[in-house]
């Protein structure tokens, strides 16, 4: 049965709504993002945490809140966010669910838009893209890689499963929409936080690709990630989001170099 509550954000009522609604979080070392995103999904029914045995003081953290919509589950993440993300799946009770990345946040209007589909007993929907829009030291970015990215993210519990070791998809059945307002994404505020993060991704990735035996040569490490910088910056017009637009292009085609690299080295080790 749907909950009857009274949502207020930011100091907006929206009235009475139905609420039945799950919000999934996976974490691994977040002590510094999870404050914020747990206060910023406050309007939901439930929200679970998915932790990769956190190191530092997320649990501890998220522990002292003291907020009984929270469950917590920790779990090995293996190298597979969709395992890690099904998992949490199979946790929700409730019938719509939406994922959240601990760096991500849920602008007022999006809120809005999410509790009015929700809400929404003619559309026939089983979930919805939702836009997202990275923020990177301080700006938005607009163009190249992420200026036109969307995620489904919010769906029906029993309609689909996720899919792929990582850059993971959510294979859902039926109708799907688009919610009109992004999500905000502020990832890798520092250098070396995004130099750790591209490691532990091109990782999964290679070994990924080496099980769909895929190969690489010296032509693809050397001109793919060239390709996808010239794509990035110029054809998806990154130079138009400034120096911030050019040090993101260089680091995405790092990571296309450092995938490559590490499936040719998967390729002569094995």
């Amino acid at each position: 049965m749907q909950n009857l509550a009274k949502s207020k954000q930011g100091g907006i009522e929206y009235g009475w709504v139905y609420m039945n609604l799950s919000v999934i979080i996976l974490t691994k070392n977040e002590e510094h993002n999870i404050v914020d995103c747990i206060e910023n999904v406050s309007f939901a029914d439930e929200i679970l945490i998915i932790d990769d045995y956190s190191q530092d003081r997320t649990i501890e953290i998220i522990k002292k809140l003291s907020n009984k919509k929270i469950k917590i589950f920790q779990r090995n993440l293996q190298d597979n966010f969709s395992d890690q993300r099904n998992f949490g799946l199979s946790k929700s009770t409730k019938d719509w669910v939406l994922f959240l990345d601990a760096d991500e946040r849920i602008s007022l209007s999006l809120q809005y838009e999410i509790l009015s589909v929700l809400n929404d007993s003619i559309a026939q929907v089983s979930g919805y893209y939702i836009r997202r829009r990275d923020v990177i030291w301080g700006r938005k970015l607009m163009y190249g890689e992420t200026g036109n990215i969307k995620h489904l993210r919010l769906a029906k519990k029993n309609v689909g499963r996720w899919e792929g070791r990582i850059h993971e998809v959510w294979r859902v059945r039926g109708k799907i929409g688009k919610l009109r307002n992004p999500l905000l994404h502020c990832p890798h505020q520092e250098i070396r936080e995004f130099l750790r993060e591209i490691n532990f991704y091109t990782n999964i990735r290679a070994e990924e690709l080496y099980r769909k035996k895929v190969k690489a040569n010296l032509a693809s490490i050397i001109f793919y990630p060239l390709g996808k910088f010239i794509v990035n910056f110029f054809l998806k017009r990154g130079f138009l989001d400034g120096i911030e637009g050019f040090v993101f292009a260089i680091f995405m085609s790092f990571h296309s170099f450092l995938v490559r690299g590490k499936l040719w080295l998967l390729w002569h080790k094995k």
